[in-house]
């Protein structure tokens, strides 16, 4: 029996150490079936206990009917915006619109972001500018653009761009600014010049962060799209989901108002599931970040 290297076996041991330590753990799959339930029955059981909340709301009439509607007439309000094929021209006008408005945004924000964060004169003068501008509630502007504009897409595309390209760019800064400088550094030295760099190096790894400020980017785009149709309102426009939420305003209907609210709701978190969720996970499975799907 030829003798044991102890030392051989424990740098072994310590190899395949590490390598379970780099290889990510990924949870059992299960059936496809099992992880839809398992995904939707938490949010599911969630608006359960909130409508049930709110049917014994109602039921104590705490509040008078104008004020509170029973669930069963907002659900009828819903309803009828289904069957009469409606709710397909309110989803239609808002989402296309915060589509448009998120794309245009991200066609500024990017470089926007991507000059902040490589240089410091930049940085210095618009920095703080693009921050302040961040937090300033994008319904101000609707005003302004209703005078610039008129009542038209364009008044609204603006509010739209302004409330959504400042996120987008403190996003991309914040994940840019989370990059160890050793990266750059070692794609200059492998000959990568500043454009390449960006594209295959400072943006793949800032994704994770960048991703974060989509998300957020996204929410202030849709927000703004809501307060610019709620406030600019006309034939010309179309009417979207601001636009039937002010109707329901304007004619005292508190049911009407309160299916407005579900359905910006429902696209919001639509949105959410459909495309932020799938797309993060992907990301953070790529780089070993998460064990599974959330």
């Amino acid at each position: 029996m030829p003798p044991l290297d102890l030392q051989d076996s424990r740098d072994g041991s310590v190899e395949a150490g590490l390598d379970a330590l780099d290889t990510p753990v990924h949870a059992p799959e299960g059936s496809l079936l099992r992880r839809i339930v398992a995904a939707a029955l938490p949010p599911i059981g969630a608006i359960v206990v909130l409508v049930a909340i709110w049917q014994v709301l109602w039921a104590a009439a705490f509040w008078p009917e104008f004020k509170l509607p029973a669930p069963v007439d907002v659900w009828g309000q819903i309803w009828e915006l289904v069957t009469s094929g409606k709710i397909l021209e309110l989803f239609w006008v808002s989402v296309h619109r915060a589509v448009i408005g998120f794309a245009i945004s991200l066609l500024i924000a990017v470089p926007l972001g991507l000059a902040i964060a490589n240089l410091q004169v930049v940085r210095r003068g618009i920095g703080p500018l693009v921050s302040g501008l961040q937090s300033l509630p994008s319904v101000a502007w609707v005003p302004a653009a209703i005078l610039w504009f008129g009542l038209n897409d364009r008044a609204i595309y603006w509010v739209v761009l302004l409330g959504a390209v400042p996120s987008i760019a403190n996003g991309l800064v914040s994940g840019l600014d989370q990059v160890p400088p050793i990266l750059p550094r070692v794609g200059k030295a492998l000959g990568a010049g500043r454009l390449s760099g960006i594209r295959y190096i400072l943006l793949p790894a800032a994704l994770p962060g960048f991703l974060g400020g989509l998300k957020q980017g996204w929410a202030f785009s849709w927000r703004s799209l809501m307060a610019a149709e709620l406030i600019a309102t006309s034939p010309e426009l179309g009417e979207g989901l601001g636009q039937f939420l002010h109707n329901g305003m304007s004619l005292s209907d508190i049911s009407m108002v309160f299916a407005g609210i579900v359905l910006i709701f429902v696209v919001g978190v639509g949105i959410e599931l459909l495309v932020f969720r799938p797309l993060e996970n992907s990301v953070l499975r790529a780089r070993g970040l998460t064990t599974s799907a959330r």
